[in-house]
């Protein structure tokens, strides 16, 4: 016969299971577990060292731009520069250190390109009044188109005196993981805590939530979408760095139709494209689960152009379950 304290116990575990479950995450990764599991099973080539150091790699890039995508998303915004804002902190740093600077010194120049891209999306979003999706449409061009003059639209492959340590920053490892993976499981601790416990992530959400209410209530929302936008140009411009020093050498179709990608991760994590609602966590699960498909496309033998058939199935139905939780509700 069940005790009142085995009661109440199994109803407060029940309780916990329940609200795991009504996050989005929770199903995006347990997706990923079983498509991980299933590959394992068909194919003798998905669980080796060298396979899972890929998937473990490149998932990394899209995930670190997708934290970034999902603080905008979750102010009510979008970032469609993002990928042209990775070729052009790429190709800053590759010109600057072909041109004999030292890595560290190119890597800030880098940095600091991507950010004034976000700068300047974040003043014409948020003061001069213009629609997120337009402003960021335009510099995706622009700043794609910048990255080609610099490099008179040639590929870099010549990295100076630093050449191998920019080789070792981005597409080496430690301890038999990745660099970039440790960067993005950084980047997901600090953001979990500064969206959770900070003043700038409580506004951010607040601003997805009711922008009209956020501004009653004192928040210096114009200047919270500027610093919002460049946290995503930072991002972005961090990949770049990272992607520049993988692939040895720097083309101007580096991050081409990255932002589709990156957008979907961010959705399929459980962003709300309504604002309101994202998780660093999320962001990184979600292109957990793009990199696993685009991984076993490729190892089933299936044509790599089914990858944006699943992408964007995918990113319907992660919006389909959020309507639907929604209505529940």
């Amino acid at each position: 016969m069940s005790t009142l304290d085995d009661i109440i116990g199994k109803s407060q575990d029940d309780g916990l299971f329940a609200r795991i479950r009504s996050h989005q995450v929770f199903w995006v990764f347990t997706a990923a577990v079983l498509a991980c599991l299933a590959l394992t099973l068909l194919t003798d080539t998905f669980a080796t060292d060298r396979n899972l150091f890929n998937v473990a790699r490149n998932f990394a890039f899209v995930a670190i731009i997708a934290i970034g995508m999902t603080a905008v998303i979750a102010s009510g915004g979008i970032d469609l520069s993002v990928g042209s804002s990775v070729v052009l902190s790429a190709m800053v740093i590759s010109v600057a250190m072909s041109g004999g600077y030292p890595f560290w010194f190119s890597a800030i120049l880098a940095l600091g390109a991507a950010l004034s891209v976000g700068l300047l999306n974040g003043i014409l979003v948020a003061y001069a009044g213009m629609p997120a999706f337009v402003v960021t449409l335009g510099t995706l061009s622009a700043a794609r188109s910048l990255a080609m003059v610099l490099s008179d639209n040639k590929m870099i492959w010549e990295f100076g005196p630093d050449h191998d340590l920019l080789l070792w920053v981005g597409g080496g490892s430690t301890f038999g993981l990745p660099h970039p993976l440790y960067v993005v499981l950084t980047l997901t601790v600090i953001m979990t805590l500064v969206f959770k416990w900070t003043r700038w992530g409580q506004h951010l959400f607040a601003i997805g939530g009711n922008e009209s209410a956020a501004v009653l209530t004192g928040i210096p929302v114009k200047r919270l979408k500027v610093s919002i936008y460049m946290f995503s140009a930072f991002t972005a411009g961090l990949a770049g760095i990272l992607m520049a020093g993988w692939l040895g050498s720097v083309t101007t179709n580096l991050g081409q139709a990255m932002e589709l990608t990156v957008i979907a991760a961010a959705v399929i994590g459980g962003a709300n494209l309504a604002g309101g609602e994202g998780t660093a966590l999320g962001a990184i699960v979600g292109a957990l689960l793009i990199e696993v498909i685009r991984n076993s496309l490729i190892l089933l033998g299936i044509s790599t152009f089914w990858q944006g058939m699943f992408i964007g199935t995918f990113i319907i139905v992660a919006v389909a379950f959020d309507r639907f939780r929604n209505f529940r509700k």
